[in-house]
């Protein structure tokens, strides 16, 4: 395993960030050097998906004014299917041999998603959430045709699946936008 020290913006300490890579040996017939490959890209996107779920339920909770209940039931619906993301993304890159790497300090370390800006009302949310899915469907987008180029079909696959959910839900958010427009 390669370590490399960053300084974390958010405080003083300092936070370890491990590389991802094959740790365990397993059956799957994908070479070793493509499943390195891949589990780096999962890895980095997992942080991406654990990142995002927490900004829809900032959203959620923190969302006020006269479409209150309509966004607060939305954001949470998106939260939903983000976790299944998540939990998608952790268990294809363990079944590939790695360590999923998801906790609180390791995604902050980690995710390439825009901080979640301090919003109030409704709009500010839906833009906020906007521009959070885009950002995300973006970068699962981005992870399909290397991960297919690696030979790992199932994971091309499986962002394929992701990046559909994402600009459903993206469509569902901006169309409260749209009307505006």
């Amino acid at each position: 395993m390669t370590f490399r020290v960053v300084k974390c913006a958010m405080s003083a300490r300092t936070v370890v960030k491990e590389k991802a890579s094959v740790v365990y040996a397993t059956h799957n017939d994908l070479p070793k050097e493509a499943r390195g490959a891949v589990i780096e890209i999962l890895d980095a996107r997992l942080a991406d998906a654990v990142d995002l779920q927490t900004q829809m339920k900032q959203a959620h909770w923190n969302v006020k004014g006269p479409t209150f209940i309509a966004l607060h039931e939305l954001f949470d619906k998106v939260n939903e299917e983000v976790e299944e993301y998540v939990d998608d993304l952790a268990e294809r890159l363990v079944q590939l041999g790695g360590v999923a790497h998801g906790t609180a300090r390791q995604v902050a370390a980690r995710s390439t998603l825009s901080e979640y800006p301090s919003v109030r009302d409704g709009h500010q949310h839906v833009e906020a959430v906007t521009a959070a899915l885009a950002g995300f469907g973006r970068s699962v987008r981005a992870a399909i045709d290397p991960t297919d180029r690696l030979g790992d079909k199932d994971t091309a696959d499986l962002f394929t699946e992701i990046s559909r959910g994402v600009d459903k839900w993206l469509w569902f958010v901006e169309a409260h936008l749209q009307a505006e427009r």
